[in-house]
């Protein structure tokens, strides 16, 4: 009799010892959530994806929001994969703007997917300028006098200076982002960092949405890429598509639906 009962809890006792085991094994198997790496573009800074990287945090996710130089692809993809270097695990890369074309040149085999949000998706040997075609695609108003040029510092240009683009301040708002409200969209534009005007004209680098999935948020009434060009760009990466009904700053205004878009990137990075 006390061997049976002694038989009995042991056999108990070894259940949930098994029940334990294969739950920490099935966790331990279970992949890692993806770290979502978002780029910003020109006329903007680390602080325009506020909106975007406090829901993904707040759903779990690790976010990283590296600064972009703004200085040329090439350039600004080698700043970000110094960023990205020290990451374990897959990466979402996120890019607006022409963040977008940072990220397609970015070369990390632990990028499993990329994200453009009304982002340049340049082909090799491309120009992110030539994606603003008016013939192609009628309808943008970054020209003077909404964008104005400049001389400034930089440590990386012919003789330590370069020429910058930026948007008129005045022209912000109507221009860059019509849906948020005038105080938002005059703190985005006093903290706007400009973009040498070279950037847009070199030719991008080996895409990386060649051979990494793509997602793309296309902003229907965007008035600096047109939405023509996005939903060429989007086409021909083959993207997941959808579409917002917002500024070229969609990020700032739609920062739920935009987020929502990268979560199903990071769904299936795992």
């Amino acid at each position: 009799m006390y061997r049976s009962r002694f038989t009995g809890t042991f056999a108990a006792i070894a259940a949930v010892a098994a029940a334990v085991l294969t739950g920490a094994g099935n966790a331990a198997a279970a992949p890692a959530a993806p770290t979502i790496v978002l780029v910003h573009g020109a006329f903007a800074d680390p602080s325009s994806w506020d909106g975007v990287a406090s829901r993904l945090r707040a759903d779990g996710y690790t976010v990283v929001v590296p600064p972009n130089p703004l200085r040329g692809p090439a350039f600004d993809a080698a700043s970000v994969e110094r960023a990205i270097a020290g990451i374990d695990g897959p990466i979402v890369l996120v890019g607006h703007s022409y963040g977008g074309a940072v990220i397609t040149n970015v070369d990390d085999p632990d990028v499993r997917a990329l994200v453009y949000v009304a982002g340049f998706a340049p082909t090799e040997g491309e120009p992110a300028q030539l994606l603003l075609d008016p013939i192609r695609f009628p309808g943008s108003r970054l020209l003077p006098p909404v964008l104005q040029l400049g001389v400034v510092d930089d440590p990386s240009g012919i003789g330590g200076r370069n020429v910058d683009g930026f948007v008129a301040p005045e022209y912000f708002q109507q221009v860059f982002a019509q849906d948020v409200s005038p105080a938002t969209a005059a703190t985005m534009a006093a903290r706007q960092r400009s973009i040498a005007v070279a950037a847009n004209l070199e030719p991008s680098g080996p895409a990386a949405w060649r051979h990494v999935p793509s997602w793309y948020v296309v902003s229907a009434d965007d008035r600096v890429i047109p939405p023509a060009a996005q939903r060429f760009m989007a086409g021909r990466i083959g993207a997941v598509t959808s579409e917002l009904p917002a500024s070229h700053a969609s990020l700032v205004s739609e920062p739920e639906q935009v987020a929502a878009v990268v979560e199903n990137a990071a769904a299936a990075a795992r």
